[in-house]
């Protein structure tokens, strides 16, 4: 079996607050496999991009690494010094923020921006780095007569392409695109994202995407990996994962979303109640006070996360069931909370 890009294991970020700390990522352990897109999914505050940002170690002020390793081609780069970091980021590691607007530095061209990355960091002279920008621009589809314009000329779906531009500026071997496309209309995230998926395979590169939308993991992703408040939920094969769920979280996430090909779907269920405060989490499995499957055991003790398929994981102690659980899952009222 080939060995994967990067493989995180028993991740733990924390952050400082009020004098003491809270852990946004408990445990977390995933492999992202050469030349595939890799969905890291789940709700806002589970822990997914505080995972991505970790990866590239450029966090919060107040934020540690305080536990387990992410080897990256036979390197640990949570233990690497800054210095030894800093030469991997945008080479080898490159991120697609949220929001390219953001990003971009609204005094200056985009076309200065592409140079400043390709000059400084790749070593190339002016010509190179213009010719090296023009194909940029043209492998994301914009002219490149646009390359003099500054970002507020651009339309969001324009921006997050040059946002995807600079990202691979440098042929990196791994892109964290953190929701990007969370901010555009459906159609311009359809475009993005098929975008996105053409330079993946074209490139041979491979893409942790970030989302909180499982229709998008569904449309776009290889693999997927499930997070809820901290801890790894579910991951395996995206077609598994998303027709075959074994946890309950899984099977909820589904229900609630719609289908981005706009295909008719039925009604939407959301999942009643909120993900738990992690300054004080719930013993047992997080998910247990949301859970309309949960037992007495769910709540006093934490599910391992062990493989029942071929690559497919879940920490749930009720996934032997699964099959039974998804057949109540899909009905609205299993998810109703009583008044």
């Amino acid at each position: 079996m080939t060995e994967p890009l990067l493989s995180v294991r028993n991740l733990k970020v924390s952050y400082a607050v009020g004098g003491g700390s809270v852990d946004a990522v408990d445990g977390a352990s995933f492999d992202v496999p050469r030349g595939s897109i890799l969905g890291l999914v789940g709700e806002s505050g589970c822990g997914k991009t505080t995972v991505a940002r970790a990866i590239t170690r450029v966090i919060a002020d107040n934020a540690r690494i305080t536990g387990g390793e992410m080897i990256f081609e036979g390197t640990d780069i949570a233990a690497i010094p800054e210095r030894q970091m800093n030469a991997l980021r945008w080479r080898d590691i490159a991120f697609i923020p949220q929001s390219a607007m953001n990003s971009l530095d609204p005094v200056y061209t985009v076309e200065s921006q592409l140079h400043e990355v390709l000059r400084r960091r790749g070593g190339m002279d002016r010509r190179a780095a213009q010719a090296r920008a023009e194909e940029l621009f043209e492998m994301v589809g914009i002219e490149k007569s646009r390359l003099r314009d500054y970002p507020h000329q651009f339309s969001g779906g324009m921006r997050q392409r040059v946002a995807i531009a600079l990202a691979l500026a440098l042929n990196p071997k791994l892109v964290i695109a953190d929701e990007p496309v969370t901010a555009l209309d459906v159609i311009v995230q359809r475009q993005i994202l098929d975008q996105l998926r053409e330079l993946q395979a074209m490139l041979g590169i491979s893409v942790i995407l970030v989302t909180h939308d499982i229709s998008v993991v569904a449309y776009v992703c290889d693999r997927t990996v499930v997070m809820y408040a901290g801890r790894i939920a579910e991951e395996g094969p995206m077609e598994a994962v998303l027709t075959r769920p074994m946890h309950p979280y899984t099977m909820g996430l589904r229900n609630a979303f719609p289908d981005l090909k706009g295909a008719a779907s039925g009604t939407l269920t959301p999942i009643e109640g909120a993900p738990p405060n992690l300054a004080s989490p719930p013993p047992g499995c997080r998910f247990a006070p949301r859970c309309p499957f949960a037992l007495e055991v769910c709540t006093r003790a934490q599910p391992p996360l062990r493989e029942l398929a071929s690559g497919h994981r879940v920490a749930c102690h009720r996934a032997d069931e699964a099959p039974v659980l998804r057949e109540l899952a899909v009905r609205t009222e299993t998810w109703l909370v009583p008044a």
